[in-house]
């Protein structure tokens, strides 16, 4: 669908072999700093780069919850965990398979936003959150996680000439195929181009070290870092950063009963629970069990 290099990660064994009991830290931690952050309830949640639906319990408290993914092998993994929901004070759950360069949702459509650990993968970083602040209501608010190039770690390996890049330096830096981390300043900019105004910051996962993971007991780490976290107004020194930002008034929001478009052309196509959406371009999108595709036309 697009012509930017994207991260897939079909096939792979996310769930059971990078979220395992060495990661538990980081997944509280980010529970933690998430819950600071979220709206606690609301009408639609987009989250992009969902994968399995790892962080799904957040979301209670909004009514249909969109998890949004590129690859087919985490969203089944997703149906499997969730099922459509809407139930029993569940939120609905709809999923979706599409590219972050081309959201196949029209504009003004979501309350809120979420994107954890996935801005990382961005080749384009500035496109994905233009899109972003396009699919977002008037009023409408992003979490989202990024990794920083300027931490504590990185700038003492810079200053003892252990690595070649500037964590000064506010361009992205690729430090594998499709990982890039980012300068806080950088993020701000982009937020701001795309229309969105920064609110609030969580810095997290101060204590990301095998060391301190292997001898320090998940819980005692998380507190300490939860104490940490709300610095992140003041200043950002953690690999990971979440920030809270928002999409400003006035914006038009999403015509009642619209809800996909074409991520080719753009032109407007129908709602969940259609099963199949022909486009006037000659591509037809449809949905494949509880998938909506709309990375593959039909």
């Amino acid at each position: 669908m697009s012509n930017r290099p994207i991260c897939n990660y079909e096939g792979s064994r996310y769930s059971t072999e990078f979220w395992t009991q060495a990661r538990a830290y980081e997944d509280a931690v980010e529970r933690t700093a998430l819950r600071a952050l979220l709206p606690p309830s609301g009408g639609t949640l987009l989250e992009i780069g969902a994968g399995f639906g790892r962080l799904t319990d957040l979301y209670a408290g909004h009514e249909t919850v969109v998890l949004m993914d590129y690859a087919r092998t985490q969203l089944e993994q997703a149906v499997t965990r969730l099922g459509e929901g809407g139930n029993s004070g569940k939120p609905h759950y709809l999923f979706v398979q599409a590219d972050f360069y081309r959201f196949p949702f029209v504009n003004g459509l979501f309350d809120t936003a979420v994107m954890i650990r996935a801005l990382h993968h961005a080749a384009d970083a500035p496109a994905v959150l233009r899109g972003i602040a396009e699919i977002l209501r008037s009023q409408g608010q992003l979490v989202l996680e990024f990794a920083s190039k300027h931490h504590l770690k990185a700038i003492a390996r810079y200053l003892l000439r252990r690595q070649q890049w500037s964590p000064f330096d506010l361009a992205p830096v690729e430090f594998a195929a499709l990982n890039f981390d980012f300068h806080p300043r950088w993020i701000w900019e982009q937020l701001e181009q795309a229309g969105l105004r920064r609110e609030r910051v969580r810095t997290v996962s101060h204590f990301r070290t095998e060391v301190l993971k292997r001898h320090v007991p998940t819980r005692w780490l998380t507190a300490l870092d939860t104490l940490l976290q709300p610095t992140g107004d003041l200043w950002q020194l953690s690999p990971s950063v979440l920030v809270r930002a928002g999409a400003g008034v006035g914006k038009n929001n999403a015509a009642p009963g619209s809800f996909f478009r074409c991520p080719a052309c753009g032109a407007a196509l129908g709602a969940p629970p259609a099963a199949s959406f022909p486009c006037i371009c000659g591509r037809t999108w449809q949905r494949e069990g509880l998938i909506y595709n709309f990375r593959d036309p039909a």
